[in-house]
């Protein structure tokens, strides 16, 4: 473990920054649930961009070039995921018909326990990567098998009454089938129980959990640096919520999108892969590559447009001020959903 991984000042003066930025979030800008209009989300999306980049432009000052460039290509590579991902929670919140002002609260929440279950999956990560060497050529090749599968487009279903983790969880705390304002737990008949944004939210987090599946070995491509592999997680989650209300009307329109990140997973698994030759590929053409492929399959979307794009039912935020929505039953009930499916 080199300096910057080891060094405690650093995590803690990290952690700090971000825990005092979502505590701006949550306790100053977001403290009523509301709907975030286009203009907040865009101010938001450039808030967290910036930082990013004023970050690995410290890095490169005080770390030197080869891990500024790990934290670029890093930063790229998990915040064109995350984006990918974007449709999945779309889907999510399509299919409980969650209210557009409780969106941004229960992305909040998703957000805090996916820190967690990086940061843990990180530091378990690089402890087998420093004892069994080998086992980054595992990575290596699931990454070349998840790059293939996306390859095929294969279809997304979200069903999460029948998913496995949520019957356990619902199993031992009961659900309601209402949303109570913006409470994740509220009282039926005198007992405790989770509103229906609780649910969501469990999902939400299971849901992340899968995709640290793919994105964590994506990220030891590229450093095993715990440090710069944590922090490029980081800065991409927590642009996430805001780009979700930026792109949520026009995530379909890229179309292309997953094919680049195929590609690009494929790239990295193979570099995974031929490091065991001997072969190591630099870091700065690792980044041209993704970012070229990345750029190459947006613009592509652009200029050739689904001509029957798939539509999502569902609420989004809108520019005109919002209606009193202050009512004696102030529990918006939700019909029981049927599956959404992702051709």
């Amino acid at each position: 473990m080199d300096a910057l991984s080891g060094s405690t000042w650093l995590w803690l003066g990290f952690s700090i920054f971000i825990v005092a930025m979502l505590s701006l979030d949550l306790g100053l800008f977001n403290r009523k649930a509301h709907s975030i209009k286009y203009k907040e989300a865009w101010i938001w999306s450039g808030v967290w961009v910036s930082l990013a980049l004023i970050f690995a432009g410290l890095v490169f000052y005080y770390q030197g070039s080869q891990l500024g460039l790990e934290f670029l290509t890093g930063y790229l590579i998990e915040l064109s995921l995350s984006v990918d991902n974007l449709f999945v929670f779309l889907l999510i919140f399509s299919y409980f018909k969650v209210p557009a002002r409780f969106q941004h609260r229960v992305l909040f929440w998703g957000v805090m326990g996916a820190l967690v279950m990086r940061l843990t999956m990180i530091f378990v990560g690089a402890a087998l990567i420093t004892r069994f060497h080998w086992i980054i050529y595992i990575f290596g090749g699931f990454l070349v098998y998840t790059g293939i599968k996306m390859f095929r487009h294969d279809e997304v279903e979200i069903q999460p009454d029948q998913s496995f983790a949520i019957r356990l969880l619902t199993r031992f705390l009961p659900i309601s089938r209402h949303y109570d304002e913006e409470k994740f737990f509220t009282r039926v008949n005198g007992k405790l129980t989770g509103t229906l944004l609780l649910l969501v939210l469990m999902v939400v987090e299971i849901t992340d959990l899968v995709f640290a599946v793919d994105s964590i070995p994506a990220i030891f491509a590229i450093t095993t640096n715990t440090f710069i592999v944590y922090t490029s997680n980081v800065f991409a989650i927590l642009g996430l919520r805001s780009m979700y209300f930026l792109l949520a009307g026009v995530i379909e329109k890229f179309r292309y999108l997953r094919t680049g990140l195929a590609i690009v997973l494929t790239f990295i698994g193979m570099k995974m892969l031929i490091a065991a030759t001997g072969f190591h590929i630099p870091i700065l053409f690792s980044l041209a590559f993704v970012a070229v492929v990345l750029a190459g399959s947006v613009v592509l979307s652009l200029l050739l447009p689904a001509k029957h794009p798939h539509k999502i039912d569902v609420e989004l935020p809108i520019e005109y001020d919002e209606p009193d929505t202050n009512r004696d039953d102030k529990r918006d009930e939700v019909q029981e959903p049927a599956g959404i499916k992702r051709a």
